[in-house]
């Protein structure tokens, strides 16, 4: 039987994480939006189906970049 591949082990995903509530306040009043303004990303997404997120929580992408070091994007699950 062939093992099962973990998408979230390829080095061209990005990691996801899950933000507290407090987080995804601060977020928002930061940004100066609210939830409707975030990207949508959904929940069977694999890249975070092993994260148990619900709708309505937001996930924070850490992406790799040659002139930043790192950024950040942010998702809101639907």
């Amino acid at each position: 039987m062939a093992k099962a591949i973990d998408i979230l082990d390829h080095e061209m995903v990005p990691k996801h994480e899950l933000m507290t509530k407090k987080e995804k306040e601060v977020l928002l009043k930061k940004l100066g939006i609210t939830e409707k303004g975030l990207p949508k990303i959904f929940s069977d997404d694999p890249a975070i189906r092993n994260l148990n997120a619900k709708p309505g929580d937001v996930i924070r992408i850490t992406r790799k970049s040659p002139t930043a070091g790192q950024t950040f994007y942010y998702r809101i699950v639907v």
